[in-house]
């Protein structure tokens, strides 16, 4: 356990400083606005940018893995839909937000250092491919599903037309797709494009971060408990179940990958889905307070997890790392 606390404080300390910075009077709740439009419109679009165009694009479609990885994604996304519109009475919008949060983790800050350091370097592609392509093939159809909840007042060519011109303005759409039509010209970025992307990219994860403490100032983590308690049930138990299943017992993954998508899948919920619901003014509140709790969660699940004999080491010996 106290090699996984060792990666979860940091994520916690980020948290705490924003929220002690509302606490002491250093900045506002205004600040908490200004600090997610840098982030979205910015420093995230950006990142996604470098990580995508700095990928080769032979090196990356491991298909069989992805589709395994992706497909838990999918399915999760899917019944997080359905669950949330059913039983919490939530719009497609509000569902799409509580889908995102249940399936989306924080691979950069959490699951890349937690793959390096269960698996070795062996562990750090497929902790980058699978971060990489969940954030491209899933953000995309969740923003379309929040763009069609929030525009769901027009009707029909006038919905297709505001979403398209939604979607095309969306930096966290334009992002990836250009960095990926980078790559497939095999070329490098420039030595100044690429110490500036990496500059003000690396922002994004602690600035997110930050802002999520100073939200949570003076707001009730109990509002919403059942939501908030369910959206972490499909985080850090279900997500990883059907990973389990899909990567191990129903496509033939090489079963190195197979380990690290297993590890990704039962990751708190990431900083990202502060974002998107903040810029959307959505479910705001419960998403900062599922990843608070998700991460704490996540200390104990993680440690379980990682000391399972199926998740061993590729050298077939037991991670113990408590």
């Amino acid at each position: 356990m106290e090699t996984i606390f060792n990666v979860v404080l940091p994520v916690f300390a980020l948290i705490f400083s924003g929220w002690l910075a509302a606490r002491i009077g250093i900045l506002s709740g205004e600040s908490t606005d200004a600090l997610n439009k840098f982030v979205f419109f910015i420093a995230m679009p950006v990142l996604l940018f470098n990580v995508v165009a700095t990928l080769d694009p032979k090196d990356v479609f491991n298909w069989t893995f992805i589709f395994a990885f992706l497909g838990a994604n999918t399915i999760v996304l899917i019944v997080a839909i359905l669950f949330s519109m059913i039983f919490f009475k939530r719009d497609l919008a509000d569902a799409s937000l509580f889908a995102m949060g249940s399936v989306f983790g924080n691979s950069v800050y959490m699951g890349i250092p937690l793959s390096m350091i269960a698996y070795g370097n062996p562990g750090l592609s497929p902790a980058i491919i699978a971060s990489v392509f969940q954030g491209i093939a899933l953000i995309i159809p969740v923003v379309i599903l929040i763009e069609l909840g929030v525009n769901k007042s027009s009707e029909g060519a006038g919905t297709a037309i505001k979403l398209a011109r939604s979607l095309l303005r969306n930096p966290l759409m334009i992002g990836p797709i250009v960095g990926f039509a980078w790559s497939l010209t095999g070329w490098d970025l420039p030595l100044p494009v690429a110490t500036f992307s990496e500059i003000l990219g690396g922002a994004a994860g602690p600035c997110a971060l930050f802002a999520i403490g100073l939200f949570l100032y003076k707001k009730p983590l109990s509002e919403g408990v059942g939501e908030v308690g369910t959206l972490v049930i499909l985080k850090l138990l279900i997500q990883p179940i059907i990973a389990w299943v899909l990567l191990f017992h129903v496509f033939t993954v090489d079963p190195a990958f197979a380990k690290v998508g297993v590890l990704l899948s039962a990751l708190p919920t990431g900083a990202n889905c502060f974002v998107i619901a903040q810029q959307y003014d959505r479910f705001v509140q419960r998403t900062s307070a599922a990843i608070l709790i998700s991460t704490i969660v996540a200390v104990v699940t993680l440690s379980v997890i990682l000391n399972l004999p199926i998740m061993a080491s590729f050298k077939g010996q037991v991670l113990y790392i408590f």
